[in-house]
C-alpha cells in the first residue's frame, strides 16, 4: 500500500467527489482513479460506491479511512519522536488549556517549565474543554489542562487540583433583591458556553433534574472568563469558575449568585493520549503538573 495513494483516498473520501478532490490535490481525475484502483486491487475489495453524482465509502472504505488517519498520525509522531530523541528537551510542546483556568494557572506553570528546560517552545491553545478533547484525540495537541475527562481509554488523565464553577451576575442585578431560587433564575437570560462543554451540560442538567426549563441562552461564547464587563453591564446571568469572580477581571464587577444546587465542584486535570507519543519536553510538563500542579494555581 502506497502512502501517497492513501493520502489521495482520504481526500476523495472526505469530499465525496472525484472532481473536487482532483482540484484540491492538483491532480487529474484519471490519476486519482488509478490511485484508487491500485488500493482496491491491493486490498481485494471495493472502497467506493456511486451515490448519484457523488461517491461514498463502502463499509471497508470506512474502515480504511479510520485506520489510514491513525497511520498518518503515527507517521507524524514517529518523525517528531526521532527529532526529539536527538534534541532531548529542546522541542515544542502543543499545550491546550481551558479558558477558565488559563489566567490563574499558566503564568507560574510556564515559569517553572522554562526554568527546567529553557530552550523549550510552547504552542498554546486556549479553548473550551470539548474542543481541547477533540484536538487531543486527533493529535493536534500533546497535552491538555481541563476539567477531568470522564473515563475514556483513549486518554490518560492525572488530577491536579479541585475548583468550583458558580452562577455569577452583575453586582447590581435584580436577582439579589429577593430570595434566590432555581425558579427565579429561570426568569433571566444567560451567557453560556456551547452545549457540548462540560460545565454547560452540567448547569443545563441541574434545571432539567428539577423539572425546570434549561437556561435560556442569549449569548453563546467560548470564553466566558474574558467577558466580565459584558455580564456586569447587562441583566444576563452566567456560569464561570470561582477564580474569575474572586481573583480575575470580574472581581470588582460581578457577584456570586449563591445557590447550593448551582455550585459545581470539579477536578482540574492534565490529560494525554494513552497510546500517543509524548516528547521529552511534553513529558517534563506533565511531570511538573503531577508533582506541583496545585501550587501553580494562583489564588490571589
Amino acid at each position: 500500500m502506497d502512502l501517497r495513494d492513501l493520502t489521495y483516498f482520504e481526500t476523495i473520501a472526505e469530499l465525496g467527489h472525484l472532481g473536487r478532490a482532483a482540484e484540491k490535490l492538483n491532480r487529474s481525475q484519471p490519476a486519482l482513479s488509478k490511485s484508487i484502483q491500485r488500493l482496491e486491487e491491493s486490498l481485494g475489495t471495493r472502497l467506493f460506491q456511486r451515490d448519484g453524482r457523488r461517491i461514498k465509502l463502502t463499509d471497508v472504505g470506512k474502515l480504511l479511512l479510520a485506520r489510514g488517519k491513525q497511520l498518518q498520525l503515527n507517521i507524524a509522531e514517529t518523525e517528531r519522536e526521532v527529532r526529539d530523541f536527538a534534541s532531548g528537551l529542546v522541542g515544542n510542546i502543543r499545550l491546550g488549556c481551558a479558558a477558565s483556568m488559563a489566567d490563574h494557572l499558566l503564568p507560574h506553570l510556564t515559569a517553572a517549565l522554562l526554568e527546567r528546560a529553557p530552550e523549550v517552545t510552547l504552542k498554546l491553545s486556549i479553548a473550551q474543554d470539548d474542543v481541547l478533547k477533540e484536538s487531543l484525540r486527533a493529535g493536534r495537541l500533546d497535552v491538555i489542562i481541563s476539567p477531568q475527562i470522564a473515563r475514556d481509554p483513549e486518554f490518560t488523565t492525572y488530577p491536579i487540583l479541585e475548583d468550583e464553577a458558580i452562577v455569577v451576575a452583575s453586582a447590581e442585578h435584580p436577582i439579589f433583591a429577593g430570595p434566590i431560587t432555581l425558579q427565579r433564575l429561570c426568569q433571566y437570560r444567560w451567557v453560556l458556553a456551547g452545549p457540548t462543554v462540560t460545565a454547560r451540560r452540567w448547569i443545563d442538567n441541574v434545571f432539567i433534574a428539577h423539572q425546570l426549563p434549561a437556561p435560556q441562552v442569549q449569548i453563546e461564547t467560548n470564553a466566558i472568563s474574558l467577558l466580565p464587563r459584558l455580564i456586569a453591564r447587562t441583566q444576563l446571568l452566567s456560569f464561570a469558575a470561582r477564580e474569575t469572580l474572586e481573583h480575575g477581571l470580574g472581581m470588582s464587577w460581578l457577584r456570586e449568585v449563591p445557590l447550593q444546587q448551582t455550585t459545581m465542584r470539579r477536578t482540574v486535570a492534565v490529560s494525554v493520549r494513552t497510546d500517543g507519543y509524548l516528547s521529552p519536553a511534553a513529558g517534563a510538563l506533565v511531570t511538573l503538573l503531577k508533582e506541583k500542579g496545585s501550587s501553580f494555581f494562583e489564588r490571589g
